[in-house]
C-alpha cells in the first residue's frame, strides 16, 4: 500500500487529488455536534493542499436514500473543514454534475473544495457493479489522484470506496496509514496482558469479534446493554434490560471456549438500574438505584454497570500492555449512567499499555466526557471498520488501496 508520502515526494502541485474522507458527522440540524471525524482528515488535506495540489473532498453523510435530501447536506462539514483550515473551502452542491464540475475546474493550485453527499447519488451504495462502475467513472473525472483517507468507511464496498482506486493512481492518506498501523497491533506480535473490553447495546453486532478475540486477548471485559445477554445466559433475571434472547445460547458457547482458552471474562457484579430510560433530550434526573447483577427486579432495566464494577474492571485494566475499548458501559449520554464509561476512559488513560479506543460511540464519550483525546494511544474514527479488521474480514476500501 503506498501512502501520501510517497505521492507527496513525487510532487503533486497543479494536479487534481480526490480525497475520500470521512466527514459523517453528528448533526443537530445543521449544527455539527462532534467535529472529530473532519479534524482527523485535517493533516492530509493540509499536507496536499501546502504541497500546491487541487484538493477535492469527498464523503458520505447518514443515510439518505440514494437521492438529494438537504437534511444529509455536507455544507456544515465544509464549512467547518474551512474554519479549522483556516481559509475558504469551496463547496459543490452536486457530487458529479455541473456544480461539481465548475467547482473543481475553478479550483487553483493548494485551494480546497469539498462536493456534496456522495450517497445523493445511487451509484455510491448500489450492489449492482455496474451501476457502482458508472458512478466510478464519474467521479475519476474530477480528479487525477486518489488518496484513500475515510477510514470509517473502508469497510463498505461502495463506489468511491472500492471501485474509484481501481481508476487513478491511489494512495493512503495520513489517516489510513495510522489506523492500520495501529489495528496491526492488535493483531499481530500483540504485547501482553492484551485486555478488550467490549460495550454497546447489542450483543450481535460484537459476536463475530468476540470470537476472534478468545484466541488471542487474555481477558475481555463486557458492559453495555450487551452484557445483559450474558448475565442471562449465567442464569440470571435480568428485567426489562435490553436482551437477544436468541444470542444466549452463543453466548453460553462462547463463556464455555473462554474457560477452555483461559481467557478470562469479566462480567458485571452490579449494575444501575432504573423502571424506564433516561430523558436523554432533558436530562432530567433519573434517580438509578445500585443493584447486584444476580439479583436485577423483574421491573427495572440496567443502565450502567455500578460502583463495584468501576472499581472490578478498573484493576483488570491496571497491568495491561495493551488495551483495546470499543463500546460504551451504559447510557453516557445521560449524567446519571455515565460513571461506568467514565471510568473504563480513565482506567484507560491510567494503564501503562498501549491504549486504544476503537471509534463510533466510544469516542464520542471520550470526547463528550471532557477527556483529553491527545492522552489516549489512538482513537480510532471507524468503530465497524475497526471490528471488522479484527474479525479477520477483508475490508474493501483497503484491498482497493493496495497494488
Amino acid at each position: 500500500m503506498k501512502t501520501i508520502d510517497e505521492l507527496l515526494s513525487d510532487g503533486v502541485a497543479g494536479k487534481r487529488v480526490f480525497v475520500r474522507a470521512d466527514l459523517n458527522v453528528p448533526l443537530d440540524g445543521t449544527a455539527i455536534t462532534d467535529d472529530g471525524r473532519i479534524r482527523a482528515v485535517l493533516p492530509t488535506v493540509k499536507a496536499l493542499a501546502e504541497a500546491g495540489a487541487r484538493v477535492v473532498v469527498a464523503s458520505h453523510l447518514g443515510r439518505p436514500k440514494g437521492a438529494p435530501d438537504p437534511a444529509f447536506s455536507l455544507a456544515p462539514a465544509a464549512t467547518r473543514l474551512g474554519e479549522l483550515l483556516g481559509t475558504d473551502v469551496a463547496f459543490a452542491t452536486d457530487t458529479v454534475g455541473d456544480s461539481a464540475q465548475a467547482t473543481v475546474a475553478s479550483l487553483a493550485d493548494g485551494q480546497v473544495a469539498v462536493i456534496e453527499n456522495l450517497r445523493f447519488n445511487a451509484g455510491e451504495t448500489s450492489k449492482d457493479d455496474a451501476e457502482r462502475a458508472a458512478f466510478a467513472d464519474q467521479l475519476a473525472a474530477l480528479a487525477d489522484v486518489y488518496v484513500g483517507d475515510g477510514f470509517g468507511a473502508v469497510h463498505r464496498k461502495h463506489a468511491s470506496v472500492f471501485d474509484l482506486p481501481a481508476r487513478l493512481p491511489h494512495y493512503a492518506g495520513h489517516l489510513i496509514a495510522t489506523e492500520v498501523g495501529v489495528l496491526k497491533k492488535l493483531t499481530q506480535d500483540v504485547e501482553r496482558p492484551y485486555v478488550v473490553a467490549l460495550g454497546g447495546a447489542k450483543v450481535s453486532d460484537k459476536l463475530a469479534v468476540i470470537d476472534q478475540l478468545l484466541g488471542k486477548a487474555d481477558r475481555l471485559l463486557i458492559g453495555g446493554g450487551m452484557a445483559y445477554t450474558f448475565l442471562k445466559a449465567q442464569g440470571h433475571e435480568v428485567g426489562i434490560s435490553l436482551l437477544q434472547q436468541d444470542q444466549v445460547p452463543v453466548v453460553q458457547e462462547y463463556m464455555e471456549r473462554a474457560e477452555k482458552n483461559g481467557v478470562e471474562l469479566v462480567l458485571p457484579v452490579d449494575v444501575l438500574v432504573a423502571p424506564e430510560f433516561p430523558d436523554l433530550k432533558t436530562k432530567a434526573p433519573a434517580h438509578p438505584t445500585t443493584v447486584a447483577a444476580d439479583a436485577i427486579p423483574a421491573d427495572q432495566e440496567g443502565l450502567d454497570i455500578g460502583p463495584e464494577t468501576r472499581k472490578l474492571y478498573a484493576s483488570k485494566l491496571a497491568d495491561a500492555a495493551t488495551v483495546f475499548w470499543n463500546g460504551p458501559m451504559g447510557v453516557f449520554e445521560h449524567p446519571d449512567y455515565a460513571e461506568g464509561t467514565k471510568a473504563v476512559a480513565q482506567a484507560l488513560l491510567d494503564s501503562p499499555g498501549f491504549t486504544v479506543v476503537g471509534g463510533g460511540d466510544s469516542a464520542a464519550a471520550v470526547r463528550t466526557l471532557g477527556f483529553d483525546e491527545s492522552a489516549f494511544g489512538h482513537i480510532s474514527t471507524g468503530g465497524g471498520a475497526s471490528l471488522e479488521y479484527l474479525e479477520g474480514k477483508t475490508l474493501p476500501g483497503l484491498a482497493a488501496l493496495e497494488d
